[in-house]
């Protein structure tokens, strides 16, 4: 039986409490393996990543008395050293954060930017779209950094310790090693063609020409170094110094192996661009549901958009008493109509026009919501609507492809004692970003500009992600945290996995808030993802289920995803007590700690 939101989240909170406490503190020794648990219960604060030495370097720097703010900087910068293909210092991201003394959201855009001098044709060749294959392993897809400077910005404005003092962590493992897990091994595997075209990459990451064995240990010395130069030097070293110099050279002329035969088309970074990059501290989206307030990042990136949008076509629709085809049907028809809406009008918003209030307001998602049948599907491409001008049931935009987008990326959440809370996606962009690592700096630089459309997704339709100088590619990223009436959280989440990111989170939320299930099982729930194409991508679990011939029944059309997402989230309990939650087996299982476990 489905219960009314009120009665869900009490009876979340009190079912919390007695689920297994999961991890606390690191062990002593940085040799010491750490164990993965999807979730965690206790007090001090709580982190949830994908990765075991992660949480356990976020938790360190709580335990010791920094507050959100610095354990998430601690924690990304471990999952640069874990988790190279996903995140790193060569990438960026978005950051959102709850300040629990103030009651309010705050957020930063660490988006990387195209150079100054890129334009809309900075992926055609002759005339024509390069082929994604070569865009992606270059330098011509490598944009600014944004997350040094994002770390320095969270700190500098609500942290309480400095960028060397959180860096240790990640310094520590980098220079002492961690234990090679299956995903790391595989994620390499998948890449060591792409790898070995650089041989700074290759010595790296395929040491002696082998893949790295499950087990073994895995350093990276010269990330230790670098860690450890931007902890005495700042960010400034890569925004206005020699590490920047050097990213700027790999960049513009990667050092390709000259036997590979490959041709890595450089890049146009320049040291210009470095130094004019900022690191956005914005106003966060936010949209009202079943009561409650939620908040997410703003464009450039249209995950709280898009989310948003979703939420307020669903608002209608009673999902604690659907039932599970009933449940997935109305919320992959409002995935549906949000990415068509995304595609016209999010972009970045110092180029574009983007109606944010608009595709924010209840009247624009009702008069959408009304194009949605309980026994007929939508046809994709859906056209837009117009959130300037709603009208009941409209389509009268043209329809237009929804344009791909990588699906790699790492999410972490942290809460601490004083009830601060951090949602932070980061990212390289696709898994192994461009395969390039700036030489003996340990670190792989980002492809996101591939984010952007080549070219317009329709001749017909005005594209607002093509590339453009100093502008940022569009993002699905989507740092969502969840507040009740008297501004407190009730629950914070995120996850990688490029455009179903949207989907993820939306389903998760949904999940938790609409279905009643505790924040792990929400997180470990089958997935299905629409993004205004022909067909909605499932899971096995849900591709082997009954659910997928009533749904097909009615005209739902599906393909098969091994794996959508890897969510983490931390849920705000009763007497200073918090959950956190992460995948119990996706990309491996993550991990979630808190610093003193409840009894």
């Amino acid at each position: 039986m489905r219960r009314p939101l009120a009665r869900n989240l009490a009876v979340l909170a009190v079912s919390a409490a007695v689920v297994s406490v999961g991890a606390a503190a690191p062990p002593s020794s940085p040799h010491a393996s750490v164990d993965k648990v999807p979730v965690a219960v206790g007090y001090g604060g709580a982190v949830a990543s994908v990765d075991a030495d992660a949480s356990a370097a976020g938790i360190e720097v709580l335990k010791k008395g920094g507050n959100a703010v610095d354990a998430a900087v601690a924690t990304a910068a471990a999952l640069g050293v874990t988790e190279p293909y996903s995140s790193g210092i060569g990438g960026g991201g978005y950051f959102v954060y709850y300040d629990a003394k103030a009651r309010t959201v705050h957020t930063i855009d660490g988006r990387e930017t195209a150079p100054l001098t890129a334009d809309s044709g900075l992926f055609l060749e002759n005339g024509k779209p390069l082929a994604f294959a070569d865009a992606v392993t270059s330098g011509l897809g490598v944009g600014t950094p944004g997350t040094p400077a994002t770390w320095q910005t969270a700190l500098d404005e609500w942290g309480s310790r400095r960028l060397g003092s959180v860096l240790k962590p990640a310094e520590r493992i980098a220079r002492d090693g961690f234990t090679v897990d299956a995903t790391f091994r595989s994620q390499t595997e998948s890449n060591q063609a792409r790898f070995r075209n650089f041989p700074d990459t290759a010595e790296l990451f395929l040491p002696g020409g082998t893949l790295p064995v499950v087990g073994s240990t895995f350093k990276n010395p010269d990330l230790a170094r670098t860690y450890e130069e931007l902890g005495k030097e700042g960010v400034d070293a890569i925004y206005d110094g020699d590490l920047g110099q050097e990213i700027v050279d790999t960049v513009n002329k990667p050092p390709v192996d000259p036997g590979s035969g490959y041709n890595a088309r450089p890049g146009r970074l320049s040291l210009e661009d470095l130094a004019e990059y900022e690191a956005k501290r914005q106003a966060p989206t936010r949209t009202t549901y079943r009561g409650l307030k939620v908040y997410s990042i703003a464009p450039s990136s249209s995950g709280g958009t898009t989310v948003g949008e979703a939420l307020n076509i669903l608002e209608k629709s009673d999902l604690s008493k659907a039932s599970e085809a009933q449940y997935l049907h109305r919320s992959i028809e409002a995935s549906r109509i949000a990415f068509a809406d995304r595609g016209r009008w999010v972009g970045d918003p110092a180029f574009e026009d983007v109606p944010t209030k608009g595709l924010l307001s209840q009247k624009y998602a009702d008069s959408r919501e009304c194009l949605i049948k309980d026994d007929a599907v939508l046809t994709s491409p859906l056209a837009p609507g117009d959130p300037g001008n709603p009208a009941a049931c409209s389509t009268a935009g043209t329809a237009a492809p929804t344009t791909y987008e990588g699906e790699n990326t790492t999410h972490l959440t942290v809460a601490d004692k004083w009830g601060n809370v951090v949602a932070y996606t980061l990212t390289i962009e696709q898994t192994g970003g461009s395969g390039i690592t700036v030489p003996g700096r340990g670190f792989i630089l980002n492809n996101e500009l591939t984010d952007f459309s080549f070219t317009p997704a329709s001749p017909d339709v005005h594209d607002p992600n093509l590339p453009g100088p100093g502008k940022r590619p569009r993002s699905s990223i989507s740092p969502t945290i969840v507040l009740d009436r008297a501004n407190q959280p009730v629950v914070a989440l995120g996850s990688p996995g490029g455009a179903t990111i949207v989907t993820t989170v939306l389903q998760t939320l949904t999940e938790f808030l609409d279905r009643g299930l505790p924040l792990v099982d929400a997180i470990a729930a089958p997935r299905a993802s629409q993004r205004n194409q022909t067909t909605t991508e499932l899971e096995p679990a849900l591709w082997n289920s009954p659910l997928k011939a009533q749904l097909e029944s009615i005209g739902h059309a599906f393909r098969q995803n091994p794996e959508i997402g890897a969510a983490t989230g931390v849920q705000r309990l009763p007497n200073g007590t918090w959950l956190a939650a992460a995948e119990k087996v996706r990309r491996g299982g993550g991990s979630a700690m808190v610093v003193r476990p409840a009894s």
